[in-house]
């Protein structure tokens, strides 16, 4: 069955790094377009960052140039690299399918805090 698995999550001041990774398995990883969501505190899940199979990535206007997702296909692991982080980049983090849309199924997801 599938299972995602996050971790990396952290408590960090404002300006500061965090790497999420996200270990896959029960899909076909090399060939699936995966995404990392986030869900903060009264608002509803947005997916931030998106790679193909191919490593070709794409981000929502809110992370574009402080984030950057890459993957490990031979590991079934797929990473976020945030950067210059933000009080409002405080939230629960998912990685999930991302072509048609995220599964059903849903990983446990990793706490970011980001405290000013």
């Amino acid at each position: 069955q599938v299972q995602l698995v996050e971790s990396g999550g952290d408590l960090v001041l404002a300006g500061g790094s965090l790497r999420l990774s996200c270990a896959a398995s029960g899909i076909v990883f090399s060939v699936t377009a995966m995404g990392w969501y986030r869900q903060a505190p009264g608002k509803q899940r947005e997916l931030v960052a998106r790679i193909t199979s191919r490593s070709s990535a794409s981000y929502a206007d809110s992370v574009r140039g402080r984030f950057a997702i890459f993957r490990d296909n031979a590991k079934n692991m797929v990473y976020l690299e945030m950067n210059s982080l933000k009080p409002e980049d405080t939230a629960v983090y998912y990685c999930n399918t991302v072509v048609p849309g995220p599964l059903d199924y849903w990983g446990q997801g990793t706490q970011v805090t980001v405290s000013s």
